[in-house]
């Protein structure tokens, strides 16, 4: 049964074996409209379901127009490691995390060198004080990863003005990954990540969406 596969290979699954099951749940989740589709470049079986970060995630992308803040000012390389990238019909690029279980949200502090850090904790402190203004958290510290992501998904929609929209998919009945058999279990854990990092509840108006994705659904044959 799929349940007992982890987040990557449950998504690797829902990108290629099972793409409607997955676009049903990002148009619940309102990322898509009655009309939209998107055409994932990541994590693709012909690609040997390879993942990507730095300026080729953002080449898998397909972005409309060139950066006009360079990456290498934003951050260093050996950046965040992308679960799913895909493109809209209409040209927005959709960044994508997945989770199976609820430590899996649970990240380490950034061990980044000395040099690096201080590039990061500024960019992470300006998506915090877009997100969170009156946040005193250390977002190099608390839930590093979901802080980065968000901050790179603003990096592409605020920074460079490109369309874009963060997704965090969590699958529930992934039984065997000890996770959420429910979709209220989850809420429960975004709700305490968003109350440390100090972000609202709702970050839709952001363009960075909570979808949520049956593992039973999934089936073993790719």
């Amino acid at each position: 049964m799929s349940d007992t596969l982890g987040s990557q290979r449950l998504l690797q699954r829902a990108v290629n074996a099972h793409p409607d099951l997955l676009h049903a749940a990002l148009t619940r989740a309102g990322v898509l409209d009655g009309e939209e589709a998107v055409r994932w470049t990541s994590p693709i079986s012909a690609d040997g379901y390879t993942e990507y970060r730095d300026m080729e995630a953002f080449r898998r992308l397909e972005l409309r127009e060139p950066l006009t803040v360079p990456l290498a000012d934003f951050w260093p390389r050996r950046g965040p490691v992308w679960d799913g990238l895909g493109v809209t019909t209409a040209g927005t690029a959709i960044l994508l995390e997945a989770k199976a279980h609820i430590p899996e949200a649970v990240s380490p502090k950034t061990m980044a060198s000395a040099e690096s850090l201080k590039k990061i904790r500024a960019s992470l402190e300006a998506a915090r004080s877009i997100l969170a203004p009156r946040s005193t958290t250390d977002w190099c510290v608390n839930f590093y990863q979901y802080a980065n992501r968000l901050a790179f998904h603003l990096f592409l929609s605020r920074t460079n003005g490109l369309p874009s929209k963060l997704v965090f998919l969590y699958f529930t009945h992934a039984v065997a990954m000890g996770g959420p058999s429910s979709e209220e279990e989850w809420h429960g854990a975004t709700r305490l990540i968003h109350a440390v990092l100090g972000v609202p509840a709702d970050l839709r108006r952001y363009g960075v969406y909570d979808a949520f994705l049956d593992a039973r659904e999934l089936t073993l044959e790719a």
